[in-house]
């Protein structure tokens, strides 16, 4: 894996309904749409391997056959949204005629903390990680999305799970940046800040413009019940209530502690590695998502057991470059001219008519 690749091509795995000579076109394919894609994007790290968690997932369930006790729900989820929504409507009366700078600061640190933490729940129902049936998860997505002041739970579970599925891939994966991000924000310390800050816009536009979808039955439900709580909020604390609650989101994913996981996950600080984890104390406010290579090697395990899993396996965890601080691995990100927003590895396993299939059939979920 290095900066603007090679020319070794990811070969297809060979399947018993293909031939030789269809395998043998098939990566053909593969190796010219890798080559022009590679020539789009040089700047990035190109990895010509497939993403790692599969093949260390395996590896650990030899070594440790016990891991997959450690799979399932954490119930107590649902009790932490529904306080945090609380939080929320409680703060939301006891700031009812504070100052603004009271506002301010609490927006910040508190709501900013809450509604992050409340995007991580999200994540761990997108997972199916908190309750036991399917519809059950989705109705906590939503749930847990309430407080945020904008939908957008459902759309983040679409192409999350795409993330897990096809890391790093080439057109799919909409958590690497886009070429125009890293070539107006790079090489620059106050430009990489304002891109920090503007994490929220670019999260929400770049699926958009990479691999747009059409809008889901549940993406619907999802806007309508957000609005509703919106509404509610509106007409209980007026609109300043809600603008509390957006702004706290929109800070909460910008320059925040919380946020440092948006870096600390993927974006390449040492060779040859492309994800990593954070072992620090906001694990306790984020449903343990610095376990971030635990939790791909073993996407079935709630954050809460995350811990065990590298407890189970430290021979596979333990040595890997990780994080304690997502204050510093902001700070070194915009303060490190070597870092920017091409410092993330991309791949292509899969042929630009696979890509299409994939589109055409609405993406990985619906």
């Amino acid at each position: 894996m290095g900066k603007g690749g090679d020319n070794v091509v990811p070969q297809l795995s060979e399947e018993a309904e293909v031939t030789p000579e269809q395998l043998k076109e098939k990566n053909e394919e593969l190796l010219m749409d890798r080559n022009a894609k590679m020539a789009r994007s040089p700047d990035f790290y190109w990895d010509d391997k497939p993403e790692p968690h599969a093949l260390r997932r395996n590896e650990i369930k030899l070594a440790h056959p016990e891991v997959t006790k450690l799979n399932g729900y954490d119930s107590m989820t649902l009790y932490k949204i529904l306080g945090a929504i609380t939080l929320q409507l409680v703060s939301l009366f006891l700031l009812q005629d504070a100052p603004w700078y009271t506002k301010l600061f609490c927006c910040y640190t508190l709501s900013g903390t809450v509604n992050h933490a409340m995007t991580l729940a999200m994540h761990e129902a997108s997972h199916n990680l908190v309750a036991k049936k399917f519809w059950h998860n989705r109705v906590i997505l939503i749930l847990a999305n309430l407080s945020m002041g904008i939908p957008s739970g459902a759309s983040f579970r679409r192409y999350h799970l795409e993330h897990h599925k096809f890391q790093g891939e080439e057109d799919i994966d909409v958590d690497i940046p886009t070429n125009w991000e890293g070539y107006v924000f790079k090489n620059s310390t106050p430009r990489k800040a304002v891109w920090m800050l503007l994490q929220p816009l670019f999260y929400s536009i770049r699926p958009l413009v990479i691999s747009p979808k059409h809008i889901s039955r549940l993406e619907l439900i999802n806007i309508v019940a957000c609005v509703a709580f919106d509404l509610v909020v509106v007409y209980f604390f007026g609109i300043q209530g809600l603008l509390y609650l957006v702004a706290g989101t929109l800070l909460g994913m910008g320059i925040h502690p919380v946020a440092g996981h948006f870096i600390a996950e993927h974006y390449v600080m040492h060779h040859n590695q492309e994800t990593y984890s954070y072992y620090g104390p906001l694990n306790w406010l984020t449903f343990s998502v610095g376990y971030h290579n635990e939790h791909h090697d073993f996407p079935f395990v709630a954050g809460r057991n995350l811990a065990q899993l590298r407890a189970l396996a430290p021979e596979f965890y333990n040595d890997m470059p990780h994080y304690h601080s997502w204050v510093k691995v902001i700070y070194d990100y915009i303060m490190d001219p070597a870092l920017s927003p091409f410092s993330r590895t991309k791949r292509v396993t899969m042929t630009s008519a696979a890509v299409e299939e994939l589109r055409a059939r609405g993406g990985l979920v619906k």
